[in-house]
C-alpha cells in the first residue's frame, strides 16, 4: 500500500490542529486497509472515490483516488496499491474545489 499525498491535502493537514489531523491520519489509515469503502464519484469526478468522517459535530470529506498498475495494464494480482489523496476539508466548496484542481 502506497499513500501519495497531494499538496492541497497535505496543506490542509499542516495548517490543522493536532486532534483533527490525528483523525484524518486515522481515516487514512482505514481507506488504505479498505480502499472501497469511500462512495464513488460519476460525472467530473469520475474516477475519485469520497469518504466522509465526523469530527466535533462537523463532516470531513477525504477525496481519493485508486490508480491501476504503474504500468497502467490490468492486472488480476496487484502487488502494490497507489491510493492518490488529493483533498480532505468540509463540505461547503468542496467538490467545485477539488474540480478545480484536478482541471489544473
Amino acid at each position: 500500500m502506497l499513500a501519495n499525498f497531494k499538496r492541497p491535502f497535505a496543506k490542509f493537514i499542516k495548517k490543522a490542529h493536532k486532534p483533527l489531523q490525528l483523525a484524518i491520519e486515522d481515516s487514512v489509515e482505514l481507506i488504505c486497509s479498505n480502499p472501497e469503502i469511500g462512495e464513488s464519484k460519476v460525472g467530473d469526478l469520475a474516477g475519485i472515490r469520497v469518504y466522509k468522517f465526523r469530527f466535533n459535530r462537523q463532516e470531513f470529506l477525504i477525496a481519493y483516488r485508486l490508480l491501476d498498475s504503474p504500468l497502467g495494464e490490468p492486472t488480476t494480482h496487484v502487488d502494490i496499491l497507489i491510493i492518490d489523496f488529493y483533498q480532505v476539508g468540509l463540505h461547503e466548496n468542496f467538490y467545485d474545489t477539488l474540480k478545480r484542481y484536478l482541471r489544473e
